[in-house]
């Protein structure tokens, strides 16, 4: 694939459509994607989808397994452009603001913000508590992105399908890959 590497993480939040979506998206923006999924985000992508892994392997340049500690995610000097956790859960937050690497998804995120690399964290929870609330602003504080899952109406989508490539698009341009004909606020004339 041409163009940039970026690693996506999938956790156990609702929201596997969202992952879905961001994966056929970087397809066709010819992005390479390597790929970490949670027992719980594989649990919920069954649940909300009806899908594993083996059904994203059309869209993903490599899978690496969670526990692996030596795989290139979890190593500066593989030269990822950077990271999203699309949904990201607040198990996951809490470890990302906390500077825990209990995983392969938490240790790539902390390589990812030693880095100085974009890290972008949909987070997906409602309503949000204090602890939730205070992990944000830590791991905002430590230089991630938080950017929740809220998806926007203005673009009227037709389905949720249209709904989830417009913020998964939103996502991708946080990690500065362009994304041509995303539905944009272009303002109201007065």
């Amino acid at each position: 694939m041409k163009g940039p590497r970026i690693i996506l993480a999938i956790t156990g939040a609702s929201g596997s459509l969202y992952a879905l979506e961001f994966l056929r998206l970087m397809a066709e923006l010819e992005v390479e994607v390597h790929a970490i999924i949670s027992e719980a985000g594989e649990q919920v992508l069954r649940l909300e989808l009806g899908m594993g892994r083996e059904e994203l392997a059309q869209y993903v340049a490599q899978w690496h397994d969670i526990k692996n500690f030596a795989a290139a995610p979890a190593s500066g000097s593989s030269l990822f452009s950077g990271m999203a956790v699309l949904p990201c859960s607040m198990g996951t937050l809490a470890a990302v603001a906390g500077g825990l690497s209990h995983n392969l998804i938490h240790r790539a995120a902390d390589v990812t913000l030693k880095q100085r690399r974009p890290l972008v964290l949909a987070v997906r929870e409602t309503p949000l508590n204090r602890t939730h609330l205070a992990n944000m602003l830590a791991a905002h504080d430590a230089g991630a992105t938080i950017c929740p899952a809220m998806p926007a109406f203005y673009q009227q989508p037709a389905d949720l399908t249209a709904l989830a490539r417009n913020f998964a698009g939103r996502v991708a341009e946080l990690l500065g890959i362009t994304v041509p004909n995303l539905a944009r606020w272009s303002g109201i004339d007065e």
